[in-house]
This record gives structure tokens, sequence and C-alpha cells, in this order.
């Protein structure tokens, strides 16, 4: 499993657009991924808005992930879930899950990392690695020398989320992620498509040419 940008729905950040929309302009852009993610949509609603972008990336070639609902990654078909540290535990979502159905899991530190892995995660995620402002709950960024340690700890395939931009993304490369996750460094701005796609290529040049402060 091979993904450069990572793009999280957000329908505040993203200037009152719609979930549907914002994965579409996304997808538009080039993002390799599109996770579905809100706290509050009622569940019957969530499963509709799922299904739109479910074939909206089946369409790109895509990957869609459902945060922390299970339930409706499975109805819509998606391709997987994340779960954070609070959510169902990755080993039970494995129990519960058809055996090609990604689990990634959001982790703060190479111990959650190792017990995500064991558990049989697909994938984890550095949540967040700098200050943000795009997720009430993120709390303090961790940095990019717990990157290097995650990096380390485990051979997942590694994203990093909160507060990267095209500025910060070439020592986020070089510290071990395999791709950036984002919310507003897309979704905040009017041209959604070509954030998208001015980031992607930010990625792909940090992967091409290692940044040799970092």
């Amino acid at each position: 499993m091979a993904f450069d940008l990572y793009i999280v729905t957000d329908e505040a950040v993203g200037l009152g657009r719609s979930h549907t929309e914002l994965a579409r302009m996304a997808l538009e852009g080039g993002a390799d991924v599109i996770q579905l993610r809100d706290k509050t949509m009622p569940s019957r609603r969530l499963y509709q808005v799922a299904s739109e972008i479910r074939a909206l990336t089946l369409e790109a070639g895509a990957l869609f992930i459902v945060n922390d609902r299970v339930d409706i990654a499975l109805a819509s078909m998606a391709d997987g879930v994340h779960l954070g540290q609070q959510d169902l535990a990755v080993g039970e979502a494995r129990r519960i899950t058809p055996p090609d159905f990604i689990i990634g899991c959001s982790v703060g530190n190479p111990d959650e990392a190792e017990l995500a892995e064991a558990a049989g995660a697909d994938y984890i995620a550095l949540s967040p690695i700098f200050p943000t402002t795009s997720k009430d709950d993120a709390g303090n960024g961790h940095g990019i020398a717990t990157l290097r340690s995650i990096r380390s700890a485990s051979s997942l395939p590694l994203v990093a989320i909160g507060g990267i931009s095209r500025g910060n993304v070439a020592p986020v490369i070089a510290a071990g992620a395999d791709g950036v996750a984002v919310i507003s460094a897309v979704l905040g701005f009017e041209d959604v498509r070509s954030a998208a796609a001015e980031l992607r290529e930010a990625i792909r040049m940090a992967k091409r040419e290692p940044c040799p402060e970092c």
C-alpha cells in the first residue's frame, strides 16, 4: 500500500462545501486517499455521504477510508477505517472485518506504533506532528523527532498529519513519513484541486530529492 497525499474531509474547514464536493475536487487534484471524517452527522446521512464518496474514489482509482465508524465503512464498501486510540481497538476491528480491509491507526509514540502493528494495523499515522487548528482534540504537536522514532519502531506505512503544508513537507518526508494527511492545507483553499496538485507534487519532489538540511 503506497500513497503520497491523504485528504481528510471537513466541511467547516472546507469553507462550507460538502464532504462529497471536497472529495471530488481533491481527487481531481490527485489525492491518493480520501478519509471521510464527521463526528456529528447522523448515521443514515453519513452512510449516504460515504456511498457517494466511495463511487468517486472508485472512478479515480483512489482509496476510501472512513474515520472511526467500522459499520459505515463496511456498509459503504469503503477500503477501510481509521481508528484513534479511544476508538474500537485495532485487534477487535480486524476480527470483524474482511481480510483485505484496511485498518489505520493514529499513534503518538513508538509503543503505540508497535502495539498497532502487532494488532494487525495496515498503516499508522502520527497525529499531530505539528500544532493544528483543524482538529479540536488534536493536542500538541509531537514533532519530527517523534516521527523518526516511530519510523524506527515500525515497518508499517507511516503517515504524518497535523499542521503540514508545502513549506514544511520536506522534513516530514525526510524523517520517514511515507505520505502526509492534511485538512486545511488543501480544503481551506478556494481552489482545492490546485492546492491538492501542488502539495502532491511537493511530496513527490521531497521523495525524489531528499532535503539536505533535514
